[in-house]
């Protein structure tokens, strides 16, 4: 981080450093001073004021040409140049990517755990940074929900569509996976859930085959889903990169990550294997919550 010198403002254990990142906007001066902190601290030496040449404050950890934190808390002081405008710093970074639910690790010995890294702080990661540059110039945009956006990319402008089908669909994609995955998962669902498959598809083995299938049979990188159609009625389809079954009228239930990057490391060019491997972190409680949440 580059951080330059620009006097300096001692501030002790006892000083008031809590402020809201929009309540301290100067518009009269070329900069203005932002303090950010998450949790309480205690500073042992004086912290110097620093200026960081980044819009997004609120993502800076640490900016300070001197002091510690008793505790290594993170703390903003930055100077942010006016040149900026309000309204990309509010939205500069809209969309975030979600924390993982469970630990990196806990999806072994069927996901891998460096698989998991790289899917989730590399792959996801781009796809949310690539979404937040495409609505950089619309902040009505960045108010909406990513499976609203990908529910309506017609309502898109056309300058940016193709960028924000990529990925705000990758975005949405993402999330929902993690959330469909659990340790100790796999197993068949209950329920109304499993009724529902079984008058749809004879059994849950036959859901099953019609998954794989699907998932094998996409030529390249894309998904395959168990969704619920504009009728109501369980099926099963597959999507080619990261488009998502919402951009067509239907309600993804379960979906599998077929790119490369979700499998390539533990299982090669062996995809049949990831999907075996896969249904036994299904975490068919979300899915069922997802069924049960749609009225059906």
């Amino acid at each position: 981080m580059n951080a330059d010198y620009i006097g300096s403002t001692p501030i002790t254990s006892n000083s008031p450093i809590v402020k809201s990142l929009e309540s301290v906007v100067d518009r009269s001066t070329r900069a203005h001073l932002v303090v950010a902190e998450k949790g309480a601290v205690s500073l042992t030496s004086p912290v110097n004021i620093a200026t960081i040449s980044s819009p997004f404050y609120s993502y800076l950890n640490i900016a300070y040409t001197g002091g510690q934190c008793a505790n290594r808390t993170p703390i903003c002081l930055i100077a942010v140049p006016l040149i900026v405008p309000i309204a990309m710093r509010r939205h500069s970074m809209a969309y975030e990517v979600p924390p993982l639910p469970y630990d990196y690790n806990a999806l072994e010995p069927h996901i891998d755990e460096q698989t998991m890294h790289l899917h989730h702080d590399k792959h996801h990661q781009a796809y949310v940074t690539n979404l937040n540059n495409a609505l950089e110039r619309y902040p009505d945009l960045q108010d909406k929900s990513v499976d609203d956006i990908v529910h309506d990319l017609n309502s898109i402008p056309e300058d940016i569509r193709m960028a924000v089908r990529n990925n705000g669909g990758g975005h949405a994609n993402h999330s929902l996976f993690w959330m469909l995955m659990k340790p100790n998962g796999g197993g068949e669902p209950s329920g109304r859930l499993a009724e529902a498959i079984n008058q749809a598809f004879g059994s849950f083995a036959e859901l099953k085959d019609k998954v794989n299938k699907a998932a094998v049979g996409r030529f390249g990188s894309g998904w395959a889903w168990l969704v619920l159609d504009k009728n109501g009625r369980l099926s099963v389809m597959s999507t080619a990169n990261q488009d998502n079954p919402l951009t067509e009228g239907m309600t993804p239930l379960l979906g599998v990550d077929v790119w490369e990057h979700a499998y390539y490391l533990k299982y090669q060019n062996r995809r049949a294997d990831y999907l075996e491997a896969w249904w036994n972190v299904v975490n068919w409680d979300e899915v069922a919550r997802r069924f049960e949440s749609s009225g059906k």
